[in-house]
């Protein structure tokens, strides 16, 4: 897959525009370690380029590697098939003309910014501009999706894609996430909101390459690789550190409350920042990497079994059967095209959890602390 750019690419359009100070800092920061959902998503897309673009069968990919993630015949059924039936409902006919995995920039008008979209095309007068999400995590919505919409401008200005634009009356940004409850997402929008959002971006990017451009934390700052150094999050760390829990009342902790999550995602890229320069022999003073608990395990399972069946261990005490767990059975069925019996499993909840009153869920009656209250009052 292509490399991105440094300064805006498809991946980090919302952030640079909601916060265009994040570019220089983000600039500074070592590159990131890849991680094995990050490999794993690259030869998903590896994959599909090879079938879209090069004739190739899902299985002639099968026992290729990217660092731990080998490519199996279950990624094969969970990921592949599915994204590319999803691609048959969106064209049916096969009628589409497209590029697969194709270098898009802006050319001289903004030099240096540019990506590598998935896939573009053409359907009648629409044109295609379509994003392969092979992550098991959040849904990922499509509508004025910053990332769809930077492959879009930018595919507009790149001579080898442009013809899909070419008098295209639309645009249809898509997104097909195979393991998400709704695989294909489609946003139909017009050339002129593109060019609007080109707009939008050239001048987010303006002011980041001048001297002093401004800075404003939110959801966007999830994926910074900046948020151990920058400053608006270590004000915010700093400002809960100093405020006195004694004198904290019920309103100022759900103000507080509601910074947490970024407080937290803050930590944890200090410490994941801190654990590569450690890695890589840089010291971080008064801390150093540790070997983690050991557990110990069979050397070889069948020696250990014929060994312990020897000194008298029984089949009973050797192998423990437990059932699958009913997310396991459904996921099991599923590869069937069956469908788990409702009343087989039933959700219990582990406990209670923190949320905010936006959260959908209603509130957790707490009966066994209210009834004792009751008697308390009682007696």
């Amino acid at each position: 897959m292509a490399a991105h750019s440094n300064i805006v690419g498809g991946s980090t359009a919302k952030r640079v525009i909601a916060c265009p100070g994040s570019v220089k800092l983000a600039q500074q920061m070592p590159p990131r370690p890849s991680s094995r959902y990050a490999d794993e998503g690259t030869l998903c897309h590896s994959i599909m380029e090879g079938v879209l673009a090069h004739e190739c069968q899902p299985e002639d990919f099968i026992g290729d590697k990217l660092g731990d993630v080998t490519v199996t015949a279950e990624l094969i059924e969970t990921k592949i098939r599915p994204a590319l039936e999803a691609l048959d409902l969106i064209d049916p006919g096969r009628e589409m003309t497209y590029e697969c995995e194709a270098t898009v920039g802006f050319g001289d008008a903004l030099p240096n910014v540019f990506g590598s979209a998935d896939l573009v095309g053409r359907i009648g007068s629409t044109a295609i501009v379509l994003d392969w999400k092979f992550g098991d995590g959040v849904d990922v919505a499509v509508e004025e999706n910053p990332q769809a919409m930077f492959y879009a401008a930018a595919a507009m200005r790149t001579p080898k894609v442009a013809w899909a634009f070419k008098d295209a009356t639309s645009i249809d940004c898509i997104i097909i996430q195979p393991t998400a409850d709704t695989p294909v997402k489609v946003w139909r929008t017009t050339p002129d909101r593109i060019r609007a959002f080109e707009r939008q971006l050239f001048a987010a990017v303006k002011e980041a390459m001048g001297p002093d451009p401004s800075m404003q934390s939110g959801d966007h700052c999830r994926w910074c690789a900046a948020k151990p150094v920058c400053p608006l999050l270590t004000g915010a760390v700093d400002r809960t550190l100093k405020t006195s829990l004694q004198n904290i009342d019920a309103a100022r902790l759900g103000e507080m409350l509601e910074q947490a999550p970024m407080i937290e995602e803050y930590l944890a890229s200090v410490r994941a920042l801190a654990e590569q320069m450690l890695a890589e022999g840089v010291p971080v003073p008064g801390f150093k990497l540790v070997q983690k608990r050991a557990t110990r395990q069979w050397v070889n399972d069948d020696e250990a079994q014929a060994a312990l069946s020897r000194l008298g261990l029984d089949d009973t005490e050797l192998m423990v059967a437990k059932l699958v767990s009913p997310a396991q059975a459904e996921k099991a069925l599923k590869k069937r095209k069956l469908a788990l019996p409702g009343e087989l499993a039933v959700a219990v909840s582990s406990g209670t959890t923190l949320a905010p009153e936006s959260d959908p869920r209603p509130a957790a009656l707490q009966i066994g602390r209210q009834l004792a209250t009751a008697l308390g009052k009682i007696v």
